[in-house]
């Protein structure tokens, strides 16, 4: 085999490239059925349309490379070569490079890489530049300076470019010379790198930080963008799966077979006539239309919908053709029966979402586009509770399957547990794995709803594709803030930015703020399942310590959140009851001493909580939670779940062997009373049913009870609270 050093000099045009003839598809190991199509290196368009185990997240569009935009043929091969190198890294005339990348890129990286490369060869070409060897640092300066700015089609600028823009910009003129070696029509001269190889992030001037700038979701907004999804759900959802299949059916069955046209057409007038069902009404800009083509104002047709009649009849329009042979009972149809909306003319009664009285569940529709529509706000709905819930990126709600929606099954008595399948893409081979979101019943009743609304004979795998978000919520935000939601009680949505990232990020901090929720948002996010591939080489730690860090800063806020409640509690009166409720009352009477000393040293001013919560920070920072008990985790020799571990020198305490009726720093809140009056409840059922011959699981049962009883009786005294 030929090495790339001994090859002639590469930009002489004296050899042929050495991927000549190959399959793309074949060398870049995307597999692909036996009888489709297959591009090879030489075509000037590479389609994998028909690649197998793509994920729904690849657009068509990007399923092909097309390389006919580079003007300059030479500068074609050489892009050609570039990509082909960068889909197959292990073929002999690559893997043998230096500097080569050594990872394949994905099929959407590829097509907007190309993009960019295309634009840069593009401009150079514009600029008079013959030869890729007489590039300069000049001239990626000064296109880099070009892309800055977004420019309208006259070249007039809109707006600064993004970060990523930039960036994009800068790998497409750097990256080529990585392959210099390689390209066998023009390259970059030899030791020429842009920059001087410098990161791109350090060009553009992007600062990478560790913390994660998605912003949450704040509560005023959060609040009524769920509640309309539930109403719209549970209220609408019903109404429309209750119409009849012909409403739901989207005309997707009509055909455009017209044979027989005139007896299929009067069968279905006389069917009208004879059960007295009204003809539909055409909408107000159809009207129009027709007065606009000639149509008479006084024509007894004009308000008419004729292709409703059709449909009926299982063809897909009405032709002009036929107005002429069947006016006449057309007219006399409607002289019978009369007009009306399509849909919704006796809409049944429901609550608003405001309680304020009833309303009718839509209002007159006068076509099938309209059922449309609403069906998907319901369809919109159901995304919104389960991308909300389950925390899902917009790859994995992709690939819901439509029977996403697993069985319910009892773990217990009274506990259901119920489950999303999906494909996890991030950070696994092409295509992903299968995965299973344990969530609530409500994104499980969503997804039900929202493949039932697909109607029969739909003929998706998917329940929603690809996605687009940010198009979906904001039909859905208008429609909620519209007449139609005004009529139904909605509150008012916000326009803050909303996306997919946004209400993850949400979830993830609510999940932290909850008992165990560092490890629980791990779990529920997929970042336990993804940490070894999830990381990324310039943060220490990878996105693993990067979450980690982002949910310990948020257990910090949430703990000094709930030890001032607490203070303000003993401020009032209120005591912590359990073993370790005297140290704590000790602490905060210091405190409390502390603040009277501050509001006494300085005249008219009023001690605020921030003050507070810095003289509580320290304790605060002890607090570990737990189901039934707070942990002041402040002396480690204290703690009874260390001695019975026979670990004395753990940092943190180990929640699955607490006994916070013992331990000397676990205290009791009035959150905690229906956690242990739920837990006497229990052990009473199973005292009850235990036979004679298990006394010692009787006593040690009761004992356990008589534990429980305890506890209650010392947060009812503490707290004043009946039994």
């Amino acid at each position: 085999m030929t090495t790339t050093a001994q090859r002639i000099s590469p930009w002489t045009g004296e050899r042929t490239s050495p991927f000549t003839g190959a399959d793309v598809c074949e060398a870049a190991r995307l597999p692909l059925p036996k009888l489709s199509r297959r591009s090879l290196f030489d075509d000037d368009i590479w389609y994998f349309i028909d690649v197998e185990g793509l994920s729904q997240q690849h657009p068509d569009y990007a399923k092909r490379l097309d390389f006919t935009g580079i003007r300059n043929p030479r500068w074609r091969l050489t892009a050609k070569e570039f990509f082909f190198a960068r889909l197959a890294p292990w073929h002999d005339g690559v893997r043998e490079l230096a500097h080569a990348f050594r990872t394949p890129l994905g099929l959407m990286t590829c097509y907007q890489r190309l993009l960019g490369l295309t634009s840069w060869l593009n401009w150079l070409d514009e600029h008079l530049v013959s030869s890729l060897q007489g590039v300069t640092q000049q001239h990626c300066d000064s296109y880099y300076q070009r892309c800055q700015d977004i420019r309208d089609e006259d070249g007039v600028v809109v707006r600064p470019s993004s970060d990523g823009t930039r960036t994009d910009a800068v790998q497409a003129i750097m990256e080529p010379a990585f392959y210099t070696e390689l390209f066998t029509a023009d390259a970059y001269r030899p030791g020429f790198i842009p920059w001087n190889a410098r990161s791109a992030h350090s060009i553009v001037g992007k600062v990478v930080t560790k913390k994660n700038k998605t912003p949450t979701l704040n509560q005023s907004v959060l609040k009524p963008i769920l509640a309309a999804a539930l109403y719209v759900i549970e209220t609408l959802g019903p109404q429309l799966l209750a119409l009849p299949p012909r409403s739901m059916a989207k005309d997707v069955h009509a055909t455009g077979n017209a044979h027989n046209w005139h007896q299929r057409l009067t069968g279905v007038l006389n069917e009208h006539i004879s059960c007295g069902t009204p003809l539909e009404v055409l909408p107000e800009f159809r009207i129009n239309t027709r007065l606009a083509r000639g149509w008479s104002a006084s024509d007894p047709l004009l308000r008419v919908n004729l292709n409703a009649i059709a449909k009926e009849a299982g063809i897909r329009m009405f032709r002009p053709n036929y107005i002429k042979p069947l006016r006449r009972l057309v007219e006399q149809t409607l002289a019978t029966v009369g007009i009306q909306a399509g849909w919704g003319v006796d809409a049944g009664l429901v609550q608003r979402a405001d309680g304020a009285g009833e309303v009718p569940w839509t209002l007159p529709l006068t076509r099938a586009q309209d059922m449309d529509f609403l069906i998907e706000k319901v369809r919109t709905a159901c995304l919104l509770v389960i991308a909300g819930v389950t925390g899902m990126r917009a790859s994995e709600l992709m690939e819901l399957p439509v029977d996403c929606a697993l069985p319910p099954f009892e773990t217990g008595p009274g506990r259901v547990r119920y489950t999303l399948a999906s494909r996890l893409i991030k950070g696994q081979p092409r295509g992903g794995r299968r995965e299973e979101w344990v969530t609530v019943q409500e994104p499980h009743d969503a997804a039900v709803m929202s493949a039932a609304l697909l109607g029969e004979d739909h003929g998706q795998s998917h329940l929603y594709g690809r996605v687009a978000f940010k198009v979906r919520f904001k039909n859905f935000r208008d429609w909620a803030n519209g007449p139609e939601g005004r009529r139904l009680g909605l509150a008012p949505i916000p326009e803050n930015l909303v996306n997919l990232r946004i209400l993850r990020r949400t979830l993830a901090v609510e999940l932290a703020h909850r008992p165990g929720g560092l490890l629980a948002a791990k779990i529920h996010l997929k970042h336990v399942s993804v940490a070894t591939t999830e990381g990324y080489a310039a943060l220490p730690g990878g996105a693993q310590g990067k979450f980690l860090a982002e949910m310990a800063e948020e257990e910090q806020g949430r703990n000094k959140d709930l030890t001032l409640a607490v203070f303000r509690d003993f401020q009032q009166g209120i005591m912590p009851a359990g073993p370790g409720a005297r140290e704590l009352v000790e602490f905060f009477t210091h405190v409390d001493g502390r603040l009277e000393e501050m509001a006494g040293s300085t005249v008219n001013v009023k001690v605020g909580d921030q003050e507070v919560v810095n003289l509580l920070s320290r304790r605060a920072a002890t607090l570990h939670l737990a189901t039934a008990n707070y942990c002041w985790f402040v002396d480690p020799s204290k703690a009874l779940c260390l001695k019975l571990a026979g670990t004395p020198g753990a940092k943190k305490p180990l929640a699955g062997m607490c006994d916070s009726s013992r331990c000397p720093q676990a205290t009791h809140h009035p959150c905690h009373r229906s956690v242990w009056a739920s837990s006497a409840e229990t052990k009473k059922v199973f005292i009850a049913t235990i036979g004679r011959g298990q006394k010692s699981e009787k006593d040690r049962l009761k004992g356990e009870l008589e534990r429980d009883l305890r506890v209650l009786s010392e947060i009812d005294s503490a707290f004043g609270t009946a039994a």
